[in-house]
């Protein structure tokens, strides 16, 4: 009897890269002066932990402000849950003192 070794004929494949967006509305308070969509895409660029360190995104988030004060995020290889950003949501709600007035809820694709 021979014996077969299955795993060294098994082929070895790769995960697909896994991109995961999440889109952060703020536009009925920015229009309402009452939250800045510039300072909180800064904010985030600045506090969102890739690895344990902050500040260092790379390629693998991309943060985007759109015009109607949308700010997307995309991520590539980590994947960030949504009540990380609704956290960082908040606490810069609370840095700026507008978390009293407004609310973070969290849907399916909106944030």
């Amino acid at each position: 009897m021979t014996a077969t070794n299955k795993s060294s004929s098994a082929k070895v494949s790769k995960k697909p890269v896994q991109k995961k967006k999440y889109i952060i509305d703020a536009s009925a308070p920015s229009r309402d002066k009452i939250f800045d969509s510039g300072a909180f895409e800064k904010f985030l660029h600045d506090r969102v932990k890739i690895n344990g360190r902050t500040g260092q995104l790379g390629d693998v988030v991309n943060i985007t402000r759109s015009e109607d004060h949308k700010i997307t995020i995309i991520t590539s290889s980590h994947v960030f849950s949504k009540r990380y950003m609704k956290y960082l949501t908040k606490k810069f709600m609370k840095k700026h003192r507008i978390r009293d007035w407004l609310r973070v809820v969290a849907t399916d694709s909106v944030l």
